[in-house]
């Protein structure tokens, strides 16, 4: 989930493209097509407007997609009917060889879910959010007037990114990681932080066995190239998947940055990347919920969203490295590194302080808001967990 350290070997190949593009001119290479950054820029901050004093369901709406989520998929719909907001996964948008049992898709809805919780808290909005096994594996969310809570973690959320490029190394002092660890209380998930530079090299070893046996993987391969976007009209056409200005790297034509990704994204490249930027990190943290199951991976989602909220809010940058999650092989390894052995771990995530990146796109609110009455995207005939709903009582919808 949201592991990608995209294309830094820009050299030869990029400084070669880029000649062949400039001497054949613009026309034939379609550079009328890759579109403007500023345009880009532009539309990402319209979404990522202040939430509203008295907000209508479309604003909890867009507060909620712009919660982490894997390959930047979006994996979600949501129906307002009344004073209720369902949120449903799109099954159309899994990655199936990443995530072949909907782990990540689970938990980023639980990210979703939670920047609801927390933006309908914000506003006067106290409630809880219950996962219902007997209602078809809904999540709901009710909740009575009461007291503003502190705004800091709702401020957070349009300024959350998982920012991949290199952090200052400086360390989070003991009262910061409290504050962290506290953030991210809640039944059902633990919470493991990880400062020791021997421990953060040995789960660094991890990530780097995992990510090689990922890149050998041609279907691996084959579906992390269907979200990429190297331009930024490529990125906001369809509002989704992983922009390489997101990650620092070069705008460029659709065909050479898939050349550039064939080329340059290799094993020890990108090793060798990931080694400099946990180095770079304050510290590692890795989510271990209770059970394997979605109720948890939900809860799993959830609480690292909080924690991404509460370290944007301290001024900390953070991004995943799951490659030590997502191959099944490493989980047990990974586990008892940790001191959770038997379990599966959840999510990897590194932490610090470094510059803010270009932030992604997300598709708008009409894109995900399903009409009433229609059915979930991908969800006809699926026997697993049902729609995630969120009923947010006493507020007018429109």
């Amino acid at each position: 989930m949201l592991n990608q350290s995209m294309l830094k070997r820009r050299n030869l190949l990029i400084a070669g493209g880029a000649t062949l593009i400039a001497g054949a001119g613009a026309a034939g290479f379609g550079l009328r097509q890759i579109g403007s950054m500023a345009d880009y820029t532009a539309a990402v901050t319209a979404l990522r407007r202040p939430l509203p004093a008295n907000p209508e369901a479309r604003d909890l709406i867009r507060f909620a997609t712009l919660a982490a989520n894997s390959h930047n998929t979006q994996a979600w719909d949501f129906r307002a009917a009344g004073n209720s907001i369902t949120l449903l996964p799109d099954l159309t948008r899994a990655t199936p060889v990443v995530d072949p049992d909907n782990h990540h898709l689970f938990v980023s809805l639980g990210c979703a879910a939670e920047n609801l919780c927390i933006a309908a808290a914000s506003r006067g909005m106290q409630g809880e959010v219950r996962f219902d096994r007997d209602a078809g594996g809904t999540l709901s969310f009710s909740y009575a007037a009461g007291a503003t809570t502190d705004t800091a973690l709702s401020d957070a959320i349009p300024l959350r990114q998982s920012t991949r490029g290199m952090y200052d190394g400086s360390a989070v002092s003991p009262a910061e990681l409290s504050r962290l660890a506290e953030a991210a209380r809640m039944p059902g998930v633990d919470l493991i932080l990880i400062t020791d530079p021997g421990q953060m090299a040995q789960l660094g070893d991890l990530i780097a066995t995992g990510n090689t046996a990922q890149i050998a993987d041609p279907a691996f391969m084959a579906e992390l190239k269907q979200w990429m976007r190297f331009t930024p009209r490529h990125a906001l056409d369809p509002g989704d998947g992983l922009f390489s200005a997101t990650s620092g790297n070069p705008v460029m034509p659709n065909w050479l940055g898939r050349l550039v990704l064939d080329w340059a994204y290799t094993a020890e490249a990108e090793n060798k990347t990931n080694t400099a930027k946990i180095t770079s990190s304050a510290g590692l943290a890795v989510f271990v919920a209770a059970k394997e199951d979605a109720e948890h991976w939900v809860q799993a989602g959830r609480v690292c969203q909080r924690f991404a909220l509460q370290a944007t809010a301290m001024g900390l940058k953070q991004a995943f490295l799951n490659q030590p999650v997502e191959v099944a092989a490493l989980r047990p390894e990974l586990a008892a590194l940790i001191g959770v052995p038997g379990r599966r771990p959840d999510l990897v995530m590194r932490f610090g302080r470094g510059a803010v990146m270009p932030y992604a796109a997300r598709r708008s609110v009409d894109a995900v808001l399903l009409r009433p009455g229609s059915g979930a995207s991908g969800t006809e005939g699926w026997s697993g967990i049902a729609a995630l709903l969120v009923s947010l009582s006493g507020k007018p919808t429109p």
